[in-house]
């Protein structure tokens, strides 16, 4: 099923990203610094949601209260929520 996210505080603005048996499949973000953000997607493709969740779920981007990568654990947290 594909999820679309509208993260909070960050500069990147979308997040879109499919979950197959708890895998995650086709990130696409948009907005936010390119080259580390294509970086991530690449790197969550067939990673299990969990364990990226576990991963980036508290990352924090200077004085931020949260960064990209908490925003996608967050996008994770909650399409698996919706699946559950």
């Amino acid at each position: 099923m594909t999820y679309t996210y509208i993260p909070k505080g960050v500069c990147s603005s979308k997040y879109t990203f499919e979950i197959e048996n708890g895998i995650i499949h086709n990130v696409q973000i948009t907005g936010g610094c390119n080259g580390n953000l294509k970086g991530i997607a690449g790197l969550l493709e067939g990673m299990e949601a969990t364990h990226a969740i576990k991963c980036m779920e508290g990352v924090r981007c200077g004085f931020k209260p949260t960064s990209c990568p908490d925003q996608i654990a967050q996008a994770l947290k909650a399409a698996l929520a919706e699946n559950a």
